[in-house]
This record gives C-alpha cells, structure tokens and sequence, in this order.
C-alpha cells in the first residue's frame, strides 16, 4: 500500500514506537527492504537522499518504481526524498510522485528555515504529500564533522518551527551524524534535548544518522519520543560486505546471481532495525491513507 509519512508517523507518535526510513537508490536496495518489512509486517519508509537522485535515478523513474513496488506488498510503504535542499527539485519530486518529501533548510537561518520549509508545505498541499523539516544540524563523518553541542536543535524554538511551518514530522539533532563511525566507537546522544523537545511538542520526531549509534541509543530514542529512524550507510555496507563475501568464494560469479544473493542478505540489517524501533506487527495498524 502506497501511503505518506503523515498519518503513518501519527500512528507510530500514539503508540510510542518508530518507523524505519531506510536509504536506497535503484529497485533491488528498495525491494530488499519492503521485503524485510513485509515479512515483520512493519510499515516502511523508502528514503532516497537527493544525492543519490540527482546522480543515478531520478524522481521521474524512481517514483513509480516504488509506487508499484507499494501497491504489490500488503504494509505501507513510503516514498520520502531525503534531504531535500533545492526547492525546486523537492516539488518535482512531489509532482512526479513522491508520498513524501524531507525539506532541509537547516544550513539558513532560523527564519529563512521557516519560510524555505513553509513554502513547500504550501505546496505539497495540492498533492497531498507530507512534509518533514529540519531543525539544528547532523555532522558528516567522512568530512570528519561530528556533530557538536552548537549543532543540536534548541529545545526553546522547536514548538514555534512547527506551528509556522505547519510539517508533519521534525527531524532533530541531538547528537548523531550521519556516516559510518570508527570501530568500536557510540555517539552519546543528548537524551535531555530529545525529552525536552517531545515534552514540549507531544510532535513525531525524527533521527537522522540512525546507523551504528548503538542499540541501547536507538531503544532509548524510542522510548523517548522518536518515531522515524533513518538508515542508510548501514544498509548500505550489508550489500558491500555480502557482495565481497560472495566474490571471494566465486570470484566468476554471474552478476545477476550477484546482485540477487545480496538483495536476500541484506534484508537482515533491515529486520534488526525494525525490531529495535518497535514497528513490528504495527502494520495495519490504523486507517492509512495517502494523505
């Protein structure tokens, strides 16, 4: 079933548990993981990071890719462009489809973060597609910026963001970054940010850089309030590491039995992650519609 974030994530919010938002970019990552939700039963979110889009498949392929993908499983299934930077970009993809867009203005100012988000909430109205914002910003490992205490979201200003920009899902920094972290190394996460904002709000609130914070991390993010958590670069190493499994033991294997086997493995990090954020079985749960 093809469906938005919007009242998926209201679910999740009154229910206390979260939905996993998982990154992908072609059909063999994406129906890895509707597979791995449809066998926990657990509503799904396809995350496609603009990146990604720009660079390999647009929004007018990828959409009703997914779209079809959906409307062939028997659990939700969203489309959300994932960190969405250019508006312009961001309402093509609404245009061409997607249930779901991530608007992130976090780099501006306080105000113009509002009027940048607000103007796409306007317009994702006429589709209705939900709208997820950014308040506070998410370190990236690779460019060796982890993110610092000035980077997490202020507590104080997180109600009036939503109240001004009407979204549907906020994403907060309080302590994870985005990539693959060293060996053996958790972020400490700010759990009083993450209790205060939720105290304050009662809103679905989103982890970006879910993967490797610790289980421990993800539980308590959980329990506290986060309703979506966003995966990628742990996915993304299980179809790395079962692809070189694989060619180390057949090193002349056809590559559609290549890509295959690591479309079937790969499900696995997908499964742990549901169950850490509570989501299995919650399909079906409540009255999901496209809006």
């Amino acid at each position: 079933m093809y469906v938005s974030m919007k009242k998926m994530l209201h679910a999740a919010n009154k229910a206390n548990y979260a939905v996993m938002a998982i990154n992908c970019f072609n059909m063999e990552t994406a129906r890895a993981v509707i597979s791995a939700a449809q066998d926990l039963r657990a509503p799904i979110i396809i995350d496609i990071v603009q990146e990604h889009m720009v660079k390999h498949c647009d929004s007018a392929l990828i959409a009703p890719l997914i779209k079809m993908l959906a409307e062939r499983a028997s659990i939700e299934v969203a489309l959300n462009l994932d960190h969405g930077e250019e508006p312009g970009l961001i309402k093509r993809c609404i245009i061409d489809g997607f249930s779901s867009v991530m608007v992130d203005a976090s780099k501006y100012s306080f105000d113009e973060n509002i009027k940048i988000t607000k103007g796409i909430v306007d317009f994702s109205r006429c589709y209705s597609a939900s709208v997820e914002g950014e308040l506070g910003c998410i370190g990236l490992i690779k460019a060796g910026q982890y993110t610092s205490a000035d980077m997490c979201t202020d507590p104080k200003r997180a109600k009036e963001f939503i109240d001004k920009t009407d979204i549907d899902a906020l994403a907060i920094s309080y302590g994870s970054s985005h990539g693959n972290y060293p060996p053996g190394f958790i972020p400490e996460l700010r759990f009083d940010i993450l209790e205060e904002i939720k105290k304050e709000t009662a809103f679905p609130l989103v982890l970006h850089g879910g993967s490797g914070v610790g289980n421990e991390n993800i539980k308590n993010s959980v329990k506290l309030g986060i309703n979506k958590i966003n995966v990628g670069s742990d996915f993304m190493k299980a179809n790395v590491d079962s692809m070189i499994k694989q060619l180390d033991e057949t090193p002349d294997k056809n590559y559609w039995e290549l890509m295959k086997q690591t479309e079937i493995e790969s499900t696995e990090v997908v499964k742990h992650y549901i169950v850490l954020s509570g989501s299995e079985g919650k399909s079906g749960r409540s009255n999901y519609l496209f809006s």
